[in-house]
């Protein structure tokens, strides 16, 4: 081991790393991983075994990111990755104790740092393992369905990113402990934390104020920069990660530009990896949930920097943990193959497959911004929740039963059903003159009465074009409520709740009180539009 080794980045700021090397004379790849988050805990991270890599062979470099820690310069998240990633892995594979070959690898902001760094192609990169990546800054991270996802990103610029690594001392470290333990406050009163955040993390305003798809967001792209990422990649991911949606991109995108691809999404959340959901009530053994990230990680490795087991027999690129059935699945590709749409139109307030009803309604929603929907499980990382108590398929029933949370159940299945895919709600809407927001969640209800989140969304509709409703009638909306690989078992139910608010998972907007109309049947045919994967597809 070697402490705080100085690396030189091309302008000559110099980086700090710890350096692992397995005890052998000879030349070896190295495993590279940037972090933001402190070089000093577990070499790996949170959910890979750094030494078991060491004792298969790896050279492993953990590096500080620019401005974090000990690592010199100045700390802008994700605008200077790239570049330094690059030149870190370039200084790697000239010295000594390395072979020439090098891989990337890492968690959350550490695995689109590495993203980043392959799409500048430096010397020596053979492969790359993204775990839980996201695909852009903008929708996905910050935002989701044009809503800012601040359920997240303020506990992680507070907590991650400002209580440790910053080199806050003193009061300024005081006010910033206390922003962390009264978080529900600010969640309810976000600009109560401006004037700290602006003096501390002056990128947090810069992420409001600027829209998805503004150039601004470009210099931290993966998804802008597909084409340019030439290394075989190993994407690792869970159903209720907060970047499922990035993470299913990124596969697509860079396998679609011809590159070995492997994606891997288990029964797991941003907090939880590797391991189960205590809610969840499996019928299997413990040892059948969980899978081996460290040994899919070496695998990747083994086969594309020491071409170990080349031309061995060809296996599945795609491997999924099917919830519901609760068990490990492989497929030839993401989307799977062998779906049909299954399009479930709400009436009344049921889930009805067949014809569109012919018989219009209309519900009314209201939404009232003191008290908004309160987040209740599912992708997100709220305090409390990186045990994984508080995230994942919780039970809906409480939540449910609020005057403005919309619920359209089905029948009792008759047999099982299998859905596999994206899932999205199509729903006409009448808005409020001040735009509103349309949430969807999909809920497995079980024949006890439990109602198990499995996936859910937003869509934002901001005052003018697109939350004016047509000349003849409301306006159609559109909400991605995420991806999933599920069975829902005989006499389960299928049921879609819709409201205005999922605070703090997403923002509160409008910031008046509101009420819209939620329009089914006859002319405006809102309905679920699921993937059915047919018995022995």
């Amino acid at each position: 081991m070697e402490h705080d080794l100085k690396i030189p980045m091309r302008d000559g700021t110099l980086l700090n790393a710890d350096l692992y090397r397995p005890e052998t004379a000879d030349p070896v790849p190295v495993l590279v991983r940037r972090t933001p988050y402190g070089k000093s805990g577990g070499p790996g991270g949170a959910s890979v075994d750094g030494l078991r890599m060491v004792r298969s062979g790896y050279a492993l470099l953990v590096q500080d990111v620019r401005g974090r820690f000990d690592s010199g310069g100045t700390f802008e998240p994700y605008w200077r990755e790239a570049r330094d990633g690059a030149d870190t892995v370039a200084w790697a594979v000239e010295q000594p104790w390395c072979d020439g070959s090098a891989g990337l690898f890492g968690r959350s902001y550490e695995a689109m740092a590495a993203l980043l760094a392959a799409a500048e192609r430096p010397p020596g990169l053979g492969a790359i393992a993204p775990h839980v990546a996201g695909s852009g800054f903008d929708e996905g991270w910050t935002r989701q369905g044009g809503a800012f996802q601040l359920g997240f990103v303020l506990y992680w610029v507070l907590y991650d990113l400002l209580l440790e690594g910053a080199g806050l001392t003193g009061p300024e470290l005081a006010e910033v402990t206390r922003a962390v333990d009264g978080i529900d406050g600010l969640y309810r009163d976000p600009d109560a934390a401006a004037e700290l955040l602006d003096r501390l993390a002056p990128y947090y305003r810069q992420w409001r104020e600027h829209p998805g798809c503004h150039p601004y967001w470009r210099r931290a792209s993966p998804r802008a920069s597909y084409p340019a990422i030439e290394v075989p990649v190993l994407h690792l991911t869970g159903w209720y990660d907060i970047f499922l949606a990035g993470a299913l991109e990124n596969y697509r995108g860079i396998k679609d530009c011809g590159i070995p691809s492997r994606l891997v999404i288990g029964p797991w959340s941003h907090c939880v990896t590797g391991g189960i959901f205590p809610q969840r009530r499996y019928g299997i053994a413990a040892d059948e949930r969980s899978i081996d990230v460290t040994g899919l990680h070496l695998e990747h490795f083994d086969r594309y920097l020491r071409r170990l087991g080349e031309g061995g027999p060809e296996v599945d690129p795609v491997r999924l943990f099917v919830t519901g059935a609760d068990e490990w699945r492989s497929f030839p590709d993401w989307p799977v193959p062998g779906t049909r749409d299954l399009a479930l139109y709400l009436r009344g307030r049921s889930l009805t497959s067949g014809p569109a009803p012919r018989a219009p309604g209309v519900d009314r929603l209201r939404h009232d911004p003191a008290d908004p929907v309160p987040t209740t499980g599912g992708a997100t990382a709220l305090p409390g929740q990186f045990t994984g108590g508080d995230c994942g398929p919780l039970d809906q029933r409480e939540v449910e039963r609020r005057p403005d949370v919309l619920c359209f159940t089905g029948e009792p299945l008759a047999a099982p059903l299998t859905v596999v895919g994206d899932t999205a709600l199509t729903v006409y809407v009448t808005p409020d003159a001040a735009g509103a927001d349309v949430t969807g969640k999909l809920v497995d209800v079980h024949p006890d009465g439990r109602a198990e989140l499995l996936c859910d969304g937003v869509r934002r509709l901001e005052p003018g074009a697109d939350a004016e409703p047509a000349p003849d009638g409301p306006v159609e909306v559109t909400v991605a409520l995420g991806a999933l690989c599920h069975v829902f078992r005989a006499g389960h139910r299928i049921r879609l709740e819709v409201a205005a608010s999922n605070t703090p998972r997403f923002d509160v907007h409008p910031r008046t009180l509101a009420h819209h109309s939620v329009h089914h049947g006859g002319d405006h045919p809102s309905h679920l539009l699921l993937l059915r994967r047919l018995p022995g597809g």
